[in-house]
């Protein structure tokens, strides 16, 4: 199977899960309490006016982040103009650091499953911000290379999302896992594997495939 393939199989997995998000996060704006993982707080957490402020702050920009990081990694898409490139880039970016980094910090202070869990949410969203900073100072410093490595890396941290639920799922029905010891495992494997996952990739060369597929048209035009 050719790359090309099996990067558009990626994406349209990436798309459905982006949807099943969605389908998820909407009963949230009902802005009740007894509501899927709100369910898992205390009452004096749900009250709590910093903790409902990072909840939907993060649930929203996270859904958006999800979706223009997958469509930075669309070749045809970039292809079609570095404008539209660089303008879903900026969306990608200022969602992350502005938005939902900061308030995933938030949600790390109010994690259950005690130290170990806060420490790991904590330190993925440092990694996650400090990820796509990078990412931003390569593009600004037109270092294509590493921008597109940084960029990846990046996203590997979006897609925790992803891999946290498929991971809970997998470790609780198929290896019958304990609920909090699926959670504090899942909590860490979630970023860190994908971490591991993708230098794995970018050791072969996804990164240079990228670059090679948004050039030459994008190569001096993706930052104004």
């Amino acid at each position: 199977m050719s790359r090309k393939i099996l990067l558009a199989l990626a994406a349209l997995f990436i798309a459905a899960f982006a949807g099943l998000m969605l389908t998820k996060t909407l009963p949230y704006y009902t802005f009740e309490k007894g509501v899927h993982f709100l369910t898992t707080k205390s009452d004096e957490t749900n009250d709590n006016a910093v903790f409902r402020l990072g909840f939907y702050v993060h649930i929203t920009t996270s859904l958006l982040v999800l979706v223009a990081g997958l469509l930075q990694f669309l070749p045809f898409l970039a292809q079609r103009g570095p404008r539209l490139h660089r303008q879903v880039g900026k969306a990608y970016i200022i969602g992350i650091l502005a938005l939902a980094a900061p308030s995933g910090l938030i949600l790390a202070r109010f994690a259950n499953g005690g130290l170990a869990a806060q420490v790991g949410f904590t330190l993925q969203c440092f990694v996650w911000w400090l990820c796509t900073w990078r990412a931003y100072q390569a593009a600004r410093e037109r270092q294509w290379s590493l921008h597109v490595d940084w960029m990846l890396r990046s996203y590997a941290v979006t897609l925790a999302a992803l891999a946290l639920r498929g991971e809970s799922y997998i470790m609780y029905y198929v290896f019958q896992t304990k609920p909090m010891e699926t959670y504090l495992t899942v909590t860490w494997m979630s970023w860190v594997g994908n971490l591991i996952v993708v230098e794995l990739l970018i050791g072969v060369g996804l990164g240079r495939y990228f670059l090679r597929e948004f050039m030459p048209d994008l190569r001096n035009k993706l930052v104004a």
